[in-house]
């Protein structure tokens, strides 16, 4: 084929178990949907190459282009809090890796493409076409919030159907991400006692993402610090993950898997979407102590390389866990300090800004329309009951009061606050539209996603509109 990609695979490049090669699984018709151009050109790949009949057929996984060395990875996780020894790449496949125009070295891989050697029974390795046009829709919406995430490059119709809890059109993501290792990477040669192959993998993420750690403890450290990191700005946006297993937990720092994710529209910290979810094991404000059970178990996979006595390793390795817990504090913190317009940090802010969250919770006020009415001073609006605002504004604007350049609050308000989410009934209306051919409704919402802080032109303002309650969407599904 014509298009030509400069393939750099270090992965492929580990040993033999690590993964299993093998190429995707050709589709009957496969058509392009959506293109990711800017990214495409951030990666040095022609936006009309990917658009070319061999393009389209390299995204939808029915040819393999030059350089690629495709391959299913293997890692294992717990998954609800039950450990599975193998899992893998059940429906993706790693193409190979590319390195961006900022010299990142990136991974590009097909998600959807077919049954591979660690498919679980029954599966036919597949993804539904609704479930890549949502990871589409959301992975570029949380980059645009500036939050580390894996990215979507192209979504691809396939031409065939998958069954699910229905006959449903399939399609192929073309995902791209910092890497694809995960916290169950690591489980996997742990859960074997595969010392070598385990310190090969802690070789490669020290080289590959955090180039200055100094052996497992510094690796550990530097793993903490991202999730803690990341889990500060989820929580900031009113993101709830869903599926927080530790094989979706990426090493890397970034937000990986999209599958029951939601946005929330009424605040309130014990919400769950995913219906899968029974016992709210993922829950909004339960993520981070999720994260810390993760890391847990990151630090127990890594126990191995702490060398000896083993007394002294695991001490230092729950250390490093027990300091996670005042790492997302700070950061949460820092994240929420943010969204109420503060520069400086003062004892207290931290309560300052949960009072709030706790009256929003009382009267259901919408999450980001509240933040973001921080800006009008019509926040109060957001409320049943204006007062129980009111007697928060009043704490506020006394702190305010001490801050340098009162001038610029607007300004800071806006950068932290969001005017636009994608916001789970929109998501569902462009794949509702998708499925019937019609994909203007996502391109409306993809392109007003692009600049969430920016203030949306009337012709957009509905996309910032809460659902009407025929409009709430209240479970999610992982359309796997």
């Amino acid at each position: 084929m014509d298009l030509k990609i400069a393939f750099d695979n270090s992965y492929a490049r580990l040993p033999g178990r690590f993964f299993m090669r093998q190429a995707p699984v050709p589709v009957r018709a496969p058509e392009l949907l959506l293109l990711n151009l800017g990214l495409a050109e951030e990666l040095g790949l022609a936006g009309d190459a990917l658009q070319s009949p061999d393009g389209v057929e390299m995204l939808a996984g029915n040819a393999v282009p030059e350089g690629a060395e495709p391959l299913a990875q293997a890692y294992a996780g717990h998954q609800f809090g039950g450990f599975s020894p193998v899992l893998g790449d059940g429906r993706a496949i790693l193409l190979g890796e590319v390195i961006d125009d900022t010299g990142t070295r990136r991974d590009l891989q097909l998600k959807g493409s077919g049954q591979t050697a660690f498919s679980r029974p029954g599966s036919d390795g597949r993804a539904p076409l609704g479930a890549v046009i949502r990871e589409f829709i959301v992975s570029e919406a949380m980059h645009a919030l500036g939050i580390p995430t894996t990215r979507a490059l192209a979504a691809v119709a396939t031409g065939e159907h998958v069954r699910r809890e229905a006959m449903l059109p399939g399609g192929v993501l073309t995902r791209v991400a910092s890497s694809h290792i995960r916290v169950g990477t690591f489980q996997f040669f742990a859960a074997r006692g595969d010392t070598e192959a385990l310190q090969a993998l802690l070789d490669y993420a020290i080289a590959r993402h955090f180039p200055q750690a100094d052996g497992p403890m510094g690796f550990l450290d530097a793993v903490i610090e991202g999730q803690a990191r990341l889990v500060a700005q989820w929580l900031g946006v009113g993101f709830i993950h869903g599926v927080m297993n530790t094989d979706n937990t990426a090493i890397s720092g970034e937000t990986i898997d999209f599958g029951p994710c939601a946005f929330m529209d009424s605040f309130h910290p014990a919400t769950v979407y995913s219906s899968i979810d029974r016992g709210g094991r993922y829950a909004y404000m339960r993520q981070p102590e999720i994260l810390a059970w993760n890391l847990a178990q990151l630090a127990s996979a890594l126990l191995p390389l702490m060398g000896e006595p083993q007394d002294a390793a695991l001490e230092a390795a729950q250390a490093a866990v027990e300091r996670y817990p005042e790492l997302v504090r700070a950061q949460w913190a820092e994240v929420f300090g943010r969204k109420i317009g503060l520069q400086r940090r003062e004892d207290g802010d931290a309560a300052l800004a949960a009072g709030l969250l706790e009256r929003m919770a009382e009267e259901g006020a919408d999450f980001t329309n509240t933040f973001r009415a921080l800006v009008t001073g019509r926040a109060r609006d957001e409320f049943t009951d204006p007062l129980a605002f009111d007697h928060w504004e009043e704490g506020w604007r006394a702190r305010l009061a001490r801050e340098p350049e009162p001038e610029a609050l607007a300004a800071r308000l806006k950068q932290a606050n969001p005017a636009v989410i994608p916001r789970n009934h929109r998501v569902e209306q462009a794949i509702a539209a998708a499925m019937q051919g019609d994909l203007s409704v996502a391109t409306r919402l993809i392109g007003a996603l692009a600049r969430p802080f920016d203030d949306l032109p009337e012709e957009l303002a509905d996309l910032a509109r809460p659902p009407l309650e025929e409009e709430r969407v209240q479970r999610t599904f992982c359309g796997t």
